[in-house]
């Protein structure tokens, strides 16, 4: 009887450490094959210039566009300077802005660094009247300026 129990522990000491490996194993193949650009994490304009994010590195960045800072350039080149209140951050597009797009109202863009500027690849809007993106939603409830929309 005694041989047996310990061939019991034996057996669960076996499974329990190639659960063990199993799971190293599967973090390893997506730590090594996820391409690192695949995640993008949401940055507010405070948050951007406190910790000036690498030329290489793609965020998010959202926030409300500043009232007057919209400037055409040739083409589809836009710029504008995006803000979270507290701080403010000019942001270059290349492309169509949505048609939702509008000076103080939210907005998402999806891009890199370039010195002080934001180079966006991607520029997401609001899409009624109430909506705002819960990043920049969050970020105005953290530094305690979110006003709820009047319905």
């Amino acid at each position: 009887m005694a041989g047996l129990k310990g061939l019991k522990k034996q057996r669960r000491i076996q499974v329990v450490a190639l659960a063990a490996v199993a799971l190293m194993s599967a973090v390893a193949v997506i730590w090594l094959f996820v391409p690192k650009d695949a995640i993008n994490f949401f940055r507010s304009p405070t948050e951007v210039l406190a910790s000036h994010p690498g030329p290489d590195e793609v965020f998010r960045i959202g926030g409300l566009v500043v009232e007057g800072s919209v400037v055409r350039g040739e083409g589809t080149e836009v710029g504008f300077a995006v803000t979270d209140t507290n701080a403010t951050v000019m942001v270059r597009y290349t492309g169509i802005l949505p048609d939702l797009f509008a000076e103080g109202q939210g907005m998402v863009a999806l891009g890199r660094m370039e010195g002080e500027t934001f180079v966006a690849t991607e520029v997401l809007a609001k899409h009624d009247e109430t909506y705002m993106p819960k990043e920049v939603v969050d970020a105005l409830k953290a530094q305690g300026v979110y006003k709820a929309p009047e319905n």
